[in-house]
């Protein structure tokens, strides 16, 4: 199931490990802290326990939006590079 992550974390080492993590959950980087990719609900969860071990107490906002077949065909995109 096509996936975004999204995160707000403040701290700039924290944040570079999510985003590490998110890599290694082969997400593609589509923002500066956005990433898209394919997961199943178990890598969803997976990667959700990895990333609050690697927050610990810091703040910090991460969520992962599953995107049906349909509302992914139904997605505009501009890419200008």
């Amino acid at each position: 199931m096509q996936c975004l992550v999204v995160y707000d974390i403040p701290d700039d080492r924290v944040r570079a490990k999510v985003a590490d993590i998110c890599l290694d959950y082969g997400l593609e980087r589509i923002q500066y802290s956005a990433f898209l990719g394919d997961l199943q609900r178990t890598h969803q969860e997976e990667l959700l326990l990895k990333v609050k071990k690697r927050l610990g107490k810091r703040p910090g906002n991460v969520q992962i939006f599953p995107l049906c077949e349909k509302d992914w065909r139904a997605r505009l995109v501009l890419i200008n590079p």
